[in-house]
């Protein structure tokens, strides 16, 4: 059998599963691994606001301490991303939690703020991609029906991390344990607990797609059916995909075709898309601590504010399969506006906590959708290259954020900025809505091979099952 016939085989066979067992065991592992990378992010904004009162931080070292990992994200996503197409997802994976445990570790015995910056630079290098990973990973192994579905799940899992971020930082922050500084403990955490999912990752399958484009029939062949042997009924047969275009892994192959103009309208998105999301998330503690809280005070309610992020992404998941993704990401991109305004003016701190609970929420069907959304627009053999360059964008913009919205807080007050942040999502959502194609419920392959507007080339069946 040729390489593409056998390439169509295996996507044909993956499409045509219901959720086993096999698929839910790898949503956990993955969703297990960006716990920690959705810790780390949110990390910075609480190690901003401790770390100003214990190290006598002004506004530009916050700055710089906030946008650390964000810097070393940029890095890591372009790097490992592309490595990605290369090399294998599951290597990557390996490569980039490892790499996370071993620099989180060292970054809590930082002795001083140059020592702290360099290591969480290259705590933030290790864990650029895991997002983009994750989203290849999951579009790659799960069947087409339901796919955002399944990939809402394991960002459930992970975004638990967030409010663990906030929560431990109010229980730990306030004073030593075992004579190290509280804050040396949140890294710790999340140095060891990165390291236990590392071990479980060992046991990830590769992507049978990417082995298929590789050539690796046999292995990709084996996997395939090793997941079809976690079926315990007769499974359908399996339905003709298009074949996907062959495509050379180049950031040039990216602006040709009809990859131009999802390429661009990702390009834009990713760098507004930073301003609503991790704005909030890295910020909202040093805004309520500039608005008149104590330090426990700012993290606790930024932690009950928090509790949106999963919450939020569990009420992604009925959802995300029956709305077209580029509706329902501009949906919550313009929820997420509204409720932004009323947390940056309001005064009243239950009207704060549930605006930014509000927010939260929306922000992660928001996330759900576009993460879901990247990853079904390219084809295989440069997906991870293409999500992960434009992904780096967002990581650049969140490194630059801070130094702007940390003086324009000092200058301008909590209100501005997040008005700011609201005209962001509005040209978001134009960009979407402009120039992103459709893609729910459709195959990887014939998106690969549909035009700029969404259509597919060869007509998809829908089963009236959404899990069949």
């Amino acid at each position: 059998m040729a390489p593409e016939s056998t390439a169509r085989s295996v996507a044909a066979r993956l499409d045509r599963l219901p959720a086993t067992r096999w698929h839910w065991t790898l949503i956990t592992v993955v969703g297990l691994g960006t716990f920690f990378d959705l810790y780390e992010v949110f990390l910075g904004g609480v190690l901003g606001a401790v770390l100003a009162e214990q190290w006598h931080l002004g506004t530009n070292q916050k700055s710089l301490v906030i946008a650390s990992g964000f810097i070393g994200m940029f890095i890591g996503a372009i790097c490992l991303g592309v490595a990605a197409d290369r090399f294998g997802r599951r290597r990557m994976f390996l490569v980039n939690l490892g790499l996370y445990s071993l620099f989180s570790l060292l970054t809590a015995f930082a002795p001083n703020l140059g020592a702290f910056l360099v290591l969480r630079v290259l705590g933030g290098l290790a864990l650029g991609a895991e997002l983009t990973l994750v989203d290849t990973y999951l579009s790659e192994v799960m069947p087409r029906i339901g796919r955002g579905r399944y990939l809402a799940w394991a960002y459930t899992i992970g975004f638990c991390g967030v409010p663990v971020a906030a929560f431990l930082g109010g229980r730990f922050v306030a004073k030593e344990h075992l004579l190290i500084d509280g804050w040396r403990w949140l890294l710790v955490f999340g140095g060891l607990g990165a390291l236990v999912v590392w071990v479980l990752r060992r046991r990830l399958p590769e992507s049978p797609r990417w082995l298929a484009t590789q050539g690796r029939t046999e292995e990709a062949e084996l996997i395939v059916a090793d997941a079809e042997a976690s079926v315990r009924h007769p499974l359908p047969p399996a339905r003709p995909t298009p074949e996907e275009p062959a495509v050379r892994l180049t950031i040039a192959q990216m602006f040709t075709g009809e990859y131009r103009r999802r390429t661009v309208m990702l390009w834009i998105f990713q760098i507004l898309q930073t301003v609503g999301y991790y704005g909030f998330g890295s910020l909202a503690p040093v805004v309520l601590h500039a608005k008149g809280f104590d330090v426990v005070q700012s993290l606790g309610y930024a932690a009950i504010s928090f509790l949106g992020y999963p919450i939020g992404s569990a009420l992604s998941i009925p959802v995300i399969e029956r709305v077209e993704r580029k509706w329902l990401i501009i949906g919550s991109a313009l929820a997420m506006g509204a409720s932004g305004l009323v947390f940056g003016y309001a005064r009243d701190a239950a009207l704060i906590v549930t605006a930014g609970f509000v927010l939260t929420c929306a922000s992660n069907v928001f996330s759900n959708g576009f993460h879901a959304y990247q990853a079904e627009i390219f084809p295989t053999g440069i997906r991870s290259s293409a999500i992960s360059v434009a992904y780096s964008l967002s990581r650049a913009t969140s490194a630059i954020l801070p130094f702007v919205a940390l003086n324009a807080l000092d200058d301008l007050g909590a209100g501005t900025v997040f008005t700011g942040s609201a005209i962001t999502l509005v040209i978001l959502c134009l960009d979407v809505a402009v120039l992103g194609p459709r893609s729910t419920g459709r195959s990887l392959e014939a998106m690969a091979r549909t035009d700029d507007g969404g259509v597919p080339a060869v007509p998809e069946p829908r089963p009236g099952n959404p899990t069949s």
